[in-house]
């Protein structure tokens, strides 16, 4: 009952997540594009009112012009709309996701013991540091270097240090899947807390001092303008993160923690072509096609380095543990043995996770392609690698079920169109 009650907590949150994620990022990129596309106004009028920028654009029927005071109106509106909620409300449905998916059974989905075994509450403990440890730091580079003359390249390289170090951290201490999650989930919470703690604070100084009648300080703006674009610099990364637990052969690679710091480099800078393309056909700035083609070339270089096992290095690897390439009942006898030994702990007969029972040798086949895409394709199973299945024995499984059962399944349907 505990994990029905799990997995329907697991999807209501997700589905939260993904909606409130879906607002928080659609207003993020909207307002970015507002940004670059401003004009300078062309009405008199408009110019000694203190607009800075205006635009003119059609959707859903309608004409819309927004306009963008340098500092603030001649006069506050009554009806005043904030967007911190987007916001709050991602982290908070992303964190108890987090909570449900990962803390709750640290020892199941958070630790790899062939990385680091350490007790639940301690591994718990770690993995919260990190999303703190992480907002402290950036936010120190943020404070001492960002007004600095060329202070946004040089918070730019340093978070990528910041970014680098923990994602090395993390991926030497935690199971894989979690660890690319826990990258993530620490700059979204970097995100959350630049709108909380520098964002929405200076825009409450702002509306006050206008509200008072006094003179409204720029550097407030200037502040959260800044954190804003850092925010729109993690969207992209902090997705690929999330999404990452469906595709085990990045999280599940020898050197995972590299392929995570490129995978976030190439989101990055494919926004930074998003961020720059308006301006350049205002004439701001140069074409930033140059920063999409980076963002491709990583992606492309990773898709090379990723590639899978070729079927002769599987017939390679899986001959150093005895199989043979030809199938056969002595190669399924081990493949019993190897399930016995790493599956039947979770799939045996006193616990039958989702309802998989392989110590029932008439099991292993019926279910053999689910086993051969979790454990040999995947490499999902066994969860967080708990047994200690090795690379070999992957490989034989893969040749097992390559040379018999799929192998001799085509057989019989051959067999069975061949006959009169």
């Amino acid at each position: 009952m505990e994990s029905y009650l799990l997995d329907w907590a697991n999807l209501l949150l997700r589905w939260l997540h993904v909606v409130t994620a879906i607002a928080w990022i659609g207003s993020s990129f909207y307002f970015v594009f507002l940004d670059s596309s401003l004009t300078p106004p062309q009405d008199e009028d408009l110019r000694r009112q203190g607009v800075s920028g205006e635009l003119w654009a059609v959707h859903g029927g309608g004409f819309y012009h927004p306009m963008k005071f340098s500092v603030a109106p001649p006069q506050l509106p009554a009806h005043l709309h904030w967007f911190f909620w987007e916001s709050y409300s991602t982290w908070l449905s992303g964190f108890a996701l987090f909570t449900v998916s990962y803390l709750w059974n640290a020892s199941t989905y958070l630790i790899d013991k062939s990385r680091m075994d350490w007790p639940p509450a301690l591994a718990v403990a770690v993995a919260l540091g990190f999303l703190v440890a992480f907002w402290l730091l950036y936010d120190a580079v943020c404070r001492i270097w960002g007004q600095r003359p060329r202070g946004d390249a040089i918070v730019g390289a340093l978070v990528l240090v910041l970014v680098a170090a923990a994602a090395w951290l993390a991926c030497h201490w935690f199971a894989g899947r979690a660890a690319f999650l826990l990258v993530g989930a620490m700059l979204a919470t970097s995100m959350s807390a630049n709108v909380f703690f520098w964002i929405i604070p200076g825009q409450r100084k702002m509306v006050a001092a206008l509200r008072a009648g006094q003179p409204v300080d720029p550097l407030h703006g200037l502040r959260g303008k800044q954190r804003s674009v850092h925010n729109t610099y993690f969207t992209l990364p902090v997705v690929f993160a999330m999404l990452s637990g469906h595709y085990s052969f990045t999280w599940s690679h020898p050197q995972n923690w590299l392929v995570l710091v490129l995978m976030m480099f190439a989101g990055a800078s494919i926004r930074q072509f998003f961020v720059l393309r308006h301006g350049y056909k205002l004439g701001r700035n140069r074409h930033p096609l140059p920063y999409a083609l980076v963002g491709v070339a990583v992606l492309a270089a990773l898709l090379w380095w990723l590639r899978p096992q070729t079927s002769d290095g599987l017939v390679s690897i899986a001959a150093s543990a005895g199989v043979s390439s030809a199938g056969g009942q002595n190669d399924a006898e081990k493949v019993q043995a190897i399930v016995q030994q790493r599956c039947v702990s979770c799939h045996g007969a006193q616990v039958q996770m989702k309802g998989l029972r392989l110590d029932v040798p008439e099991n292993l086949r019926r279910h053999a392609q689910a086993i051969y895409q979790q454990v040999a394709v995947e490499k999902r199973m066994p969860m967080n690698n708990a047994t200690q299945m090795t690379e070999a024995e992957r490989a034989l499984i893969a040749q097992w079920y390559t040379a018999d059962v799929a192998g001799g399944a085509a057989g019989g349907d051959a067999a069975t169109r061949a006959r009169p």
